[in-house]
């Protein structure tokens, strides 16, 4: 499938430069782009790669000169990173599942399903669930008893959705995603070594051998229109009431979101993320990668995380944080450096120390 150059900067809003007729086949980076692709040098420090690909157009930044690049035509949107995600939704060729409810799928009878939907082979679809319109359910996938699922979705292979599950539209679950698996809670008959230590804050205690006893998951999981879960990440049932994702957040790869957590909208939860149970998390909120959050905290609105910070205590409404424990981060910044002055400002003491005990220089 191809497309001209007036079409895809009327798509996008953006302005097209020369030969607006050419057509358009792929997307590339400038080194790789054949003459059918559209070349994305969205700014300066791209636009060498162009003379070693042979691309006759390309996506380029605002004020750029096409014709001194050796192009026959350009498509120069405002903002040339936003501008991708159009592009990109227009060339993606999809996964190539065939349409329909495969032979293979296992449907309960009870099951509602909407307009124009597709289950994939070896799906499963549990009793009194509700699928919306034009969802894509893929290969291998279950969706247990009495699920809600919004219109628009597309489930990718081998994702499970937990019973009970009350999901908006247009979900986005890659592959292997979990919801609403069972919390992880459990409790001893008697107070246990965990609770003495964080009463205490540390101290240690003598206890009997005890067994831990499951405490059920009842809450299930409630999520908003327009989320996105990623691969092998999990969003924990709650224990009474449902764990939460507000509309438009964004989940990445192996993330956990534990058992009663409330994460508020448009929130960005990045890779190996882990969310402890109770924790609520406001909206816009962007937890980087690797970033851990203690249980029963609040994180406010428009809050930053930088990598690998572990927040361990409650954070006010648009601060930015860095480190463990996690501080404001250019207090953060300020110790990283001070640390790094150490050992000169050990030695210097040293040498001041023996400056003053030697003050003539005699040994």
């Amino acid at each position: 499938m191809g497309y001209s150059l007036a079409e895809i900067a009327a798509s996008l809003g953006a302005e097209v430069l020369g030969d607006a007729s050419l057509v358009i086949e792929g997307l590339a980076e400038p080194a790789m782009a054949g003459p059918k692709d559209l070349a994305l040098a969205s700014n300066e420090k791209y636009a060498e790669a162009l003379k070693d690909g042979s691309a006759q157009a390309a996506l380029l930044w605002p004020g750029a000169d096409f014709a001194a690049l050796g192009l026959k035509g350009a498509i120069v949107p405002n903002r040339p990173r936003y501008a991708m995600a159009g592009l990109t939704k227009a060339m993606d060729p999809g996964q190539h599942w065939p349409t329909g409810i495969h032979a293979s799928a296992v449907v309960d009878p009870s099951a509602v399903l909407g307009t124009n939907v597709s289950v994939g082979a070896f799906t499963i679809v549990g009793p009194g669930a509700q699928i919306g319109d034009n969802c894509v359910i893929g290969p291998q996938t279950y969706i247990g008893a009495h699920v809600q699922l919004g219109s628009d979705a597309v489930i990718r292979e081998q994702v499970s959705i937990g019973a009970y599950a009350k999901i908006g539209a247009r979900f986005r679950a890659q592959p292997g995603a979990r919801v609403a698996g069972d919390g992880f809670s459990y409790v001893t008959p008697q107070k246990s070594g965990v609770e003495t230590a964080r009463e205490s804050l540390g101290e240690a205690s003598a206890q009997d051998d005890q067994s831990w006893v499951r405490i059920h998951s009842l809450g299930s999981v409630l999520i908003g229109d327009d989320v996105e879960v990623g691969p092998n990440s999990c969003v924990d049932s709650g224990t009474i009431r449902p764990t939460q994702v507000g509309d438009g957040t964004k989940i990445d790869d192996l993330v956990q979101v534990a058992h009663n957590v409330v994460v508020g909208k448009n929130c960005l939860l990045c890779g190996l993320v882990g969310i402890a149970g109770s924790t609520v998390i406001g909206n816009n909120v962007v937890l980087g990668g690797q970033v851990g959050v203690s249980d029963n905290i609040s994180i406010g609105d428009n809050v930053v995380a930088g990598g690998a910070s572990v927040i361990l205590s409650n954070v006010p409404a648009g601060r930015t944080i860095l480190g463990y424990p996690a501080t404001k981060m250019d207090a953060q910044i300020d110790s990283y450096k001070a640390l790094r002055r150490l050992p000169r400002a050990l030695r210097d003491i040293a040498d001041l120390k023996k400056a003053v005990s030697k003050p003539d220089g005699s040994d």
